[in-house]
């Protein structure tokens, strides 16, 4: 069995030639006891242009909030059909990939075949989709969308004057969970599936270096190993670097408020820095351990812990309400799927501008980080089944989360609404960090699963932080994944420093700003891709044709 370790080394003959060697425009040397071994130029523009928005944020944190706030504006109020129209044509390109020729080509070429069985592949696709979002966004999202945002204009069950319309409540949870089952769904799975499909097949069939850049071969040629190159790489750090520091914002928001929950510390900006400030320096450690010391038994801690919390709530909460819940919301998902995905004609903007939108950039500044991932575990698939997999194995694990906590939520919320946490937090104070801690409330063992919560948060944050420091590092590295660790580390520490600044610079509005600003360009960046994505298939098609039987 190869190793996903070093893509590079499972190249296949290829149609696009080049002289470029991995690593050969890098600086290496070393200060004192630190080695490093760095792309010049993409590494320094991307440091430095780091510590320049730390610095600038810090000292103007009133014009930072400022200009946060207007392009957070700007790109859902402006931008919003174009955010619509991108992440739809995605779905739409890979079933073209599916149903068209195109399907039956191998990543890898047409004698590769997997590293991994299915079970150890559809795990790592699992927990691809696993993150601070689902402790996050489980209860908070199905229930703001089924009683305030309205999903397609749905009657609230609360009504203008506030009372509780029991026959609006079935309408209202199913198009609350399906409204939240589109913004975790095949929609944004797409987006990843692009990003790993062009970085696989320009690997793996192209004998390409294992960057973004390569994808862009076809259109630039040699040129790609330039400025042009560069200029992607660094479009791809930032948006990796935004995409995280929203993350880890979030999920220091919601370890401060279950601390706050369980134990009674105060809910304050600074108290969510220090956690951040803590939690960065516990990813330090993970980075110096390396991957099997590291992330990789912190990944499988969590991924123990949340299966063990996910299995709590169902069984401990109205087990067969929940389960009718994720399947009545999947069944609204699928009906109005179409209506859902429409840019235009629609009249609920306070769930499609102020959410679905967030969600599409989301998804795209993420597509680097989870991308590279998608692509290190997929070789000797065909893209057919690439493509199937990638799209539904993670969305349907996705869907059964949040619709067990969802449904358990609106449950407890219909059933007693002038009493209900859930209501306060999510409806009357708008406290989006408490939501989960309101569900909990009215289960057993509150206290103990709260502070379990808490630790899912943290080392979420731990291993994202981890992580996204690895593809960083070897997207600054020119594409070398063996680069000295001190490298990862600095990566690690200005994610956490770049979360801290936006959350002082305007807090969720910021942490949304920071990631719309880099998903505008990236977006570009990715339609291309899918053109390239084309050029390469129909390349191997012709080299199938033309290979003898």
């Amino acid at each position: 069995m190869s190793s996903p370790s070093d893509p590079s080394s499972h190249a296949e003959s290829s149609d696009m030639q080049t002289d470029y060697v991995v690593g050969q425009d890098n600086v290496e040397g070393s200060l004192g006891p630190i080695g490093f071994d760095i792309h010049n130029r993409v590494f320094a523009v991307s440091a430095l242009a780091s510590v320049v928005f730390i610095l600038l944020t810090l000292l103007f944190p009133e014009r930072a909030g400022g200009i946060f706030q207007s392009i957070v504006a700007f790109s859902t109020g402006t931008l919003d059909w174009y955010f619509m129209l991108v992440v739809d044509f995605f779905i739409l390109f890979c079933i073209a990939l599916v149903v068209l020729p195109y399907g039956s080509i191998r990543l890898g070429g047409p004698d590769a075949r997997p590293d991994y069985n299915y079970l150890s592949w559809f795990s790592m696709l699992f927990a691809a989709g696993i993150g601070i979002g689902l402790l996050f966004f489980g209860v908070l999202e199905p229930v703001y969308h089924a009683n305030v945002s309205l999903p397609l204009g749905i009657p609230s069950p609360f009504g203008d004057g506030g009372a509780l319309d029991p026959e609006a409540i079935p309408g209202a949870t199913a198009m609350g969970l399906a409204g939240t089952y589109l913004h975790w769904g095949i929609h944004g799975w797409a987006v990843y599936v692009v990003m790993a499909l062009a970085l696989a097949i320009f690997t793996y069939n192209k004998g390409l270096p294992f960057s973004i850049r390569s994808a862009f071969f076809p259109i630039l040629g040699d040129r790609v190993w330039g400025w042009w190159g560069h200029a992607i790489d660094i479009l791809a750090v930032f948006s990796t670097l935004f995409g995280l520091a929203t993350s880890l914002g979030l999920g220091a928001q919601q370890a401060n408020a279950g601390m706050n929950f369980v134990f009674g510390l105060e809910v304050t900006t600074t108290t969510q820095v220090i956690i951040i400030l803590l939690v960065t320096a516990a990813a330090l450690v993970s980075v110096w351990r390396g991957l099997e010391g590291g992330v990789k038994k912190l990944s499988e801690i969590n991924m123990v812990l949340a299966v063990l919390f996910f299995f709590f709530v169902l069984f401990a909460g109205p087990t067969l309400v929940a389960l009718s819940g994720f399947f009545t919301g999947l069944t609204t998902y699928v009906r109005e799927f179409a209506p859902l995905s429409a840019p235009f004609g629609r009249d609920d903007d306070a769930y499609r501008q102020a959410w679905t939108i967030f969600y599409w950039a989301w998804w795209i500044s993420w597509a680097p980080f989870v991308g590279m991932f998608i692509a290190r575990v997929s070789r000797g698939r065909t893209i057919r089944e690439f493509v199937t997999c990638v799209l539904l194995i993670p969305s349907l694990f996705i869907f059964v989360w949040m619709g067990v906590f969802g449904a358990t939520a609106l449950d407890q919320l219909y059933a007693s609404p002038d009493t209900s946490l859930v209501k306060e937090y999510v409806i009357d104070t708008y406290s989006p960090e408490l939501s989960l801690f309101g569900m909990l409330n009215e289960l057993p063992l509150t206290g103990l699963m709260s502070t379990l919560a808490i630790v899912l948060a943290l080392i979420f944050f731990i291993t994202s932080s981890d992580s996204g420091s690895l593809v960083i590092d070897t997207i600054t590295a020119g594409g070398k994944i063996d680069a000295p660790r001190p490298q990862r580390m600095f990566w690690a520490a200005v994610e956490g420093f770049i979360a801290i600044v936006l959350l002082i610079g305007g807090g969720l509005s910021a942490l949304q700003a920071g990631v719309t600003a880099t998903a505008i360009p990236f977006s570009v960046v990715m339609l291309l891709m899918c053109y390239t994505i084309i050029k390469a298939l129909n390349g191997e098609l012709r080299q199938l044709r033309q290979k003898p039987s």
